[in-house]
């Protein structure tokens, strides 16, 4: 499989060499082999200074409160999940294509809105009718 590209969408894709993998051994169980070989993958992504970025999504990626991003705006994804260095790595640039992907499309403002005159109406009488029903509850009304 050619990792010269990452293909986030028709319109994004980021050059291979933007993206920073170091091969580290994975944490938890696996008996010997988890001691011996550096499957799990460590990706950063330099979401600050890609320039395969457009500025208004670099904008929005820095702006995600996530563990991942360090202050210095690059984004660390550990994989970890699978027995081999090429699942791991593919897994990284899935979970890393998926991040930016979600940060494509523009959110749309929010508009704010009044309650309607009749939903206001219908509130406070449900208040006055539960109020009723708590009122009936009062001390001494079955003796």
């Amino acid at each position: 499989m050619g990792y010269d590209w990452l293909h986030i969408s028709t319109s994004l894709r980021i050059p291979g060499d933007e993206l920073v993998e170091r091969f580290v051994r994975a944490s938890g169980a696996g008996g010997q082999n988890v001691n011996k070989v550096a499957t799990a993958v460590e990706l950063r992504f330099d979401i600050a200074n890609s320039p395969s970025l457009s500025e208004p999504l670099r904008q929005r990626l820095l702006s995600r409160r996530d563990r991942r991003l360090t202050d210095a705006g690059v984004l660390v994804i550990d994989a970890q999940r699978h027995r081999t260095q090429d699942r791991n790595r593919d897994d990284a640039r899935e979970r890393l294509a998926e991040f930016i992907a979600a940060s494509l499309s523009v959110p749309k403002p929010r508009v704010a809105t009044k309650p309607s005159r009749g939903s206001q109406q219908r509130r406070l009488q449900a208040k006055r009718e539960r109020a009723d029903i708590k009122r009936g509850r009062g001390r001494g009304t079955w003796e």
